[in-house]
């Protein structure tokens, strides 16, 4: 929690300070102009920005937890956003106007002094309304991206606390800050910090469907490190950084912090050597005060206390009497204006049916609130009362069906999880990270037919398929060794020629193994790796693999160039199988990959991206097909038991996208797919992604949940 807790106390000290030396500087300056009868104004104006930023905050929580789980991840990748725009403007803005900040706010005030007290109400809530916007956005994306709410909210108050006590010692002159060391470090690390939350951000993007490459991984080392150690857990909290991170995030962040760190420390550079102009002698003593720098360890432009005497420095203007009105009105009318408006959104803004259960998700109350429904399709207000991200399962107690599950519900939010009721007993599990699963009391709905559940994968449902499918594996692998053995040999001894048709069956067989990508671990970037990422592209001295002898045989190199990449492979694959009897192949795996083979097909073979110079990508497009049948037909037993419409519409899509490779292969040679005709490329293309959508409830009908 203490993890989570830092950033959003970063945000809570520097954006509580900055609000707090505005209002001081209100009051300061209105003290010193006899006008404190227009205190309750400012007040006023400052509690109104208040209440609209807590207002924003709690639409924001209404409106996520209103949202079908991939609209939640593209509307919180689009807030991370637009979040890290704002710190971003704000780090560079403060570090330009620390100096000068007291100077435009007086002036500010004066005019505002001159026009009324409505224009004083509305000087002091833009003054604050945007340093609490800001607060308001980013504690959301912290909090979303830490998945509790408790840290964040706990460093976010200890922060505006903290920002309190300072902004009244210096206002009391019993501190002296230096402003512009205070934001300008303040300012290095909440850049560190928003890098993360862009990179965060992006991949909610991602996961929501709105960016591709979700799957293109430049760093995954969840195998290797332990996500709940403390490090992981304070460099994730603190940074954002996961063991697992795509190429999008990795790109962003090293990019943005590389960009907007170089920037802002050549700003600093450049206000430190940046001359101060003397006041001039004609000037009066206070506007040369105002012009010369703030001493050493005193905040510069911060208002100065009238006389012990309570006179005010200089003379005012009388005040013109105005009309007399309660005190309260206004101040009251501001500030219940946006409460009232948020909570109309709340109340109306959402698709609530009247008659929506509200049930609790939690250790100790899960359930809370759940009492028999109506038989039907059915809407529960599911809201996590705990402290830690729960998922939560509707469940028939008696066989553990799954009718309708919720993940990843962050503390103190609320979605709806939309289930078809019928006759039977129900119940709910809540599994809290890290917590053990708890499940509530059933209850037995009467009437109807029986609901439909999908009944849950255990590791042992997936023992008999993951047997099968590494007996698959093995002997695909020992066929391969033979394979790159023999494309080895072509090549050492000058017939290249050979050397392209034994390449092509020896790819095919790699291509046909997709399931166990993941478990080949470091041997699959050396057997098949891409140039994505090397600086040097084919020339680089890690270029190895298929991809490396398909460039030099389609590229004009010769034997003797091509002898030790040949060699080089067939000794991976060689590594390959001697390794893979010892790898932890995941269970989990199989039913995800179903459907990520022919994902990455999509992306990669069907836009010719991988060609090296072959054009076969569409034979290893056939091979892949013919990888994910093997897949499916371990885990045809049971898929049929949860699904029975499911098979024969994903098997009519594999005949389909079939016939349309194998019109495209002519005896021993393949078309390229730059050179299939529109009609026939967007037909490929469009039954592919047939395929892929009925792939899709898999990964979920096989997902190994947690009941105990």
């Amino acid at each position: 929690m203490w993890d989570d807790a830092f950033p959003s106390f970063l945000i809570g000290l520097r954006e509580g300070l900055e609000a707090g030396l505005i209002v001081s500087i209100l009051v300061a300056t209105l003290v010193r102009a006899g006008a404190k009868s227009r205190l309750p104004q400012v007040w006023t104006g400052v509690l109104a920005a208040i209440a609209l930023a807590m207002s924003f905050g709690a639409v924001l929580t209404f409106t996520a937890a209103s949202m079908s789980g991939t609209a939640q991840e593209a509307f919180g990748g689009t807030l991370s956003v637009i979040a890290v725009a704002f710190v971003t403007a704000m780090v560079f803005w403060m570090r330009r106007s620390a100096r000068s900040l007291s100077g435009e706010i007086k002036e500010k005030v004066t005019g505002a002094l001159a026009m009324g007290a409505g224009m004083l109400v509305v000087t002091s809530f833009l003054a604050v309304g945007r340093e609490g916007l800001e607060t308001a956005l980013f504690l959301w994306t912290t909090a979303r991206a830490a998945g509790e709410s408790a840290g964040p909210m706990i460093g976010a108050g200890i922060g505006i606390v903290l920002a309190a006590a300072l902004c009244w010692g210096l206002y009391r002159r019993v501190l002296k800050i230096n402003l512009t060391k205070f934001f300008t470090a303040t300012g290095a690390v909440l850049i560190v910090i928003a890098a993360g939350v862009l990179g965060y951000g992006l991949r909610d993007l991602q996961e929501g469907g709105v960016l591709p490459g979700k799957t293109a991984y430049a760093v995954d080392l969840s195998q290797s490190i332990d996500p709940g150690a403390w490090y992981s857990t304070l460099v994730q909290g603190v940074f954002n950084l996961t063991p697992t991170m795509t190429w999008l995030q990795v790109v962003a962040y090293a990019g943005y912090l590389g960009v907007v760190m170089t920037l802002f420390v050549r700003g600093v550079r450049t206000a430190a050597v940046k001359p101060v102009k003397p006041a001039k002698p004609s000037q009066p003593a206070e506007s040369a005060k105002s012009a010369e720098p703030a001493a050493e360890g005193e905040p510069a432009g911060m208002p100065v206390e009238p006389a012990a005497d309570g006179k005010p420095a200089e003379e005012a203007r009388p005040e013109a009497p105005a009309r007399r009105r309660p005190a309260w009105v206004i101040p009251a009318a501001v500030v219940a204006v946006p409460a009232v408006v948020a909570g109309a959104v709340v109340a109306f803004g959402g698709s609530k049916p009247a008659d929506a259960q509200t049930v609790a998700v939690s250790e100790k109350e899960c359930g809370k609130g759940f009492t028999a429904p109506k038989p039907g399709r059915q809407t529960f207000q599911m809201h996590n009362t705990g402290d830690k991200a729960s998922e939560v399962y509707l469940i028939d107690p008696a066989s553990n069906a799954v009718y309708g599950e919720i993940e990843g519900l962050a503390p103190g939010t609320t979605r709806d999880l939309v289930a078809t009721v019928a006759g039977g007993s129900y119940a709910w599990r809540c599994v809290p990270t890290g917590g053990k699963a708890v499940t509530s009391a059933s209850v037995r709905v009467s009437g109807g037919a029986a609901g439909k559940a999908v009944v849950p994968v255990s590791e042992a449902d997936l023992a008999a398929p993951l047997t099968a499918y590494k007996q698959y594996v093995n002997q695909g692998l020992t066929t391969l060794v033979a394979q790159t053995k023999q494309l080895s040999d072509d090549i050492a001894g000058g017939n290249l020629d050979a050397a392209r048709a034994d390449w092509l069956t020896a790819h095919r067989t790699y291509a046909s193994l997709g399931a166990a990508y993941g478990t080949f671990q470091d041997f699959d970037k050396k057997i098949n790796g891409r140039t994505a990422g090397l600086p040097d592209g084919v020339s680089d001295k890690d270029f190895t693999g298929f991809h490396r002898v398909e460039y030099g045989l389609w590229h004009g190199q010769s034997a003797s160039d091509l002898a030790a990449p040949a060699a080089r492979l067939a000794e991976d694959v060689t590594g390959l199988q001697k390794a893979f009897p010892a790898q932890d192949f995941d269970p989990a795996d199989l039913p995800l990959r179903t459907h990520e083979v022919l994902e990455n097909t999509l992306q990669f073979e069907l836009t010719g991206d991988a060609d090296q110079g072959s054009g076969t990508m569409l034979a290893t497009a056939d091979a892949n097909l013919a990888g994910t049948r093997e897949l499916l037909g371990v885990l045809r037993p049971l898929l049929a038991s949860r699904d029975a419409q499911l098979l024969p519409r994903v098997d009519a899509d594999i005949d389909r996208v079939q016939k349309l490779l194998d019109s495209a292969h002519h005896d021993q040679s393949w078309t390229p797919v730059d050179k299939l005709d529109t009609t026939g490329r967007a037909r490929l293309n469009g039954a592919t992604g047939q395929l892929l959508e009925d792939l899709a409830p898999v990964p979920d009908l096989l997902e190994i949940r947690k009941s105990a």
